[in-house]
């Protein structure tokens, strides 16, 4: 049985909560436990409170809390404790410590340290929903629940009111009581299962209708001022380039939808193949890339994924390094081409050995970050003038360094709209737009491997597939070095 899980509601008048941890998670389950109950009885252990938090305790005088480590006696009176720290071998000793006096534990983002969840919950009145994913996605979750507040409506609470009333009306035995409501209930279930169903193929109906209308419309309107011999022979003007990059677009999201990177690194060591110069082969990637990273990061932003002082950290200096990466790339690709190619295909090979140990590496505990700007601008000047690889170098710097997964691709998916564009800029301004059709080929092929590569993400493990995409990046940058020398 996948989940084994056996939902449970507190009444939460009776228990005390202890939360060990003042930063950003100490601040959101507080919150949590706060909007379940505002008078809930909470103490907070942390060696420093955030700002927020504060701000938090101010307004709730009731809750007890202090500035200073955990010691054991903390636990005494204690029904649920909350670890909300980011030391993995702390939150260890402290479940140990807990569950041996019976007390059960919630580690933030660590399952496998959680003898209960705190799921996402919809709140409307008497209504109480709760959501949980067995600690596999708390964003699935979470959709889920603003799915729901918008879908169940406002008034359910009179809704829940008047069943009361009319169930506290009724005669007999409990089993006479539940018959009178399924009877009282039954017509809501019934509109629910026949309307939908009818307003449903209607609006197909219309859609196909509109479709072929507009199609039909569009292609007499075209033919008007296109014969077809004419469209023959814009389609034999289009450069052989164009269906090549067309393949290779499609070729490098599969990989990038189906495993989660090497988009960059994909397409330029595809691209160095079949010979493009190699300012094209990066200003073309940038360009392509440009829309998905915008869209992404920006969807990241929206969801709370963003850290505001790493996006500035890494995206100010990557942004200065991705310039200077494209124009000396723009410079050796023109006067030293061969010498630029042996560069580069060492780069790929190099980023695709670190690949290995990324897939390799084990999970360990986080140490401090130093010289992130350093960080930032080497990301984004071998991104531009590598054609890839911000992701492989500043993701795994990152999330080798303990950071939560969570909050390192959001920051770095949103720096990285930031870097490409500066890239895109300087090439385009160096090269105008002489290779529209590699970025058009690029974008296609893209935009038709994306549904497909979406459908095979998770298929493959992760860690074998990136060791697959990093076995095929070296043995292109090993053939593209054999042809040199």
């Amino acid at each position: 049985m996948d989940n084994t899980l056996f939902p449970i509601f507190l009444k939460t008048e009776t228990f005390r909560f202890l939360i060990v941890g003042g930063g950003y998670v100490g601040l959101e389950k507080t919150e949590t436990l706060l909007r379940q109950n505002p008078a809930m009885n909470i103490k907070i252990i942390a060696i420093e409170i955030s700002e927020k938090l504060h701000k938090i305790l101010s307004k709730n005088p009731h809750i007890e809390w202090e500035e200073r480590a955990f010691e054991k006696e903390d636990l005494q009176n204690i029904n649920f404790v909350i670890a909300a720290t980011d030391d993995t071998k702390f939150n260890q000793e402290l479940k140990h410590l807990a569950n041996e006096k019976g007390i059960l534990v919630n580690a933030a983002d660590q399952p496998a340290l959680c003898d209960f969840y705190l799921g996402s919950i919809v709140n409307k009145g008497y209504l109480k929903i709760a959501i949980s994913t067995n600690g596999k996605s708390p964003v699935l979750a979470r959709r889920l629940r603003e799915y729901l507040e918008k879908s169940i409506p406002k008034n359910v609470h009179e809704t829940i009111e008047n069943l009361n009333t009319y169930r506290n009306q009724q005669q007999g035995d409990l089993k006479s009581k539940l018959e009178a409501l399924n009877k009282a209930t039954s017509l809501l279930s019934n509109d629910n299962k026949e309307k939908p169903k009818s307003r449903v193929n209607y609006k197909r109906f219309a859609f196909d209708i509109t479709f072929i209308f507009m199609a039909t419309f569009i292609g007499y309107g075209l033919s008007s001022f296109i014969t077809i011999e004419e469209a023959k022979s814009y389609l034999q003007d289009i450069p052989t380039i164009f269906f090549i990059m067309l393949a290779v677009g499609f070729f490098a999201q599969m990989v990038d939808g189906a495993v989660g990177l090497g988009y960059g690194i994909t397409c330029t060591t595809s691209m160095m193949l079949f010979g493009v110069s190699l300012p094209t082969i990066s200003g073309s990637i940038h360009i392509a890339e440009m829309f998905s990273s915008g869209i992404s990061g920006f969807s990241h932003y929206k969801f709370g994924n963003v850290n505001k002082k790493l996006l500035l950290w890494l995206a100010v200096p990557g942004c200065i390094g991705a310039i200077s990466g494209a124009i000396l790339l723009i410079y050796l690709g023109n006067e030293y081409e061969s010498i630029a190619y042996g560069v580069l295909a060492i780069y790929t090979m190099i980023i695709g050995i670190r690949l290995i140990f990324i897939a390799l590496q084990k999970k360990i505990l986080k140490k401090k970050i130093k010289h992130t700007g350093i960080l930032g601008f080497a990301g984004g000047f071998f991104d531009a003038f590598g054609g890839g690889g911000w992701g492989p170098i500043v993701t795994s710097t990152l999330l080798s360094k303990g950071r939560r997964s969570k909050y390192v691709v959001g920051t770095v998916s949103l720096a990285e709209f930031f870097i490409t564009l500066s890239a895109s800029i300087t090439f385009f301004a160096y090269l105008g737009v002489k290779h529209w059709y590699i970025v058009a080929g690029l974008i296609i092929g893209g935009t038709i491997a994306a549904p497909i590569a979406a459908r095979l993400a998770g298929k493959l493990p992760q860690r074998i597939a990136i060791i697959a995409v990093a076995f095929l990046v070296i043995i292109f940058s090993l053939r593209i070095l054999y042809k040199l020398f």
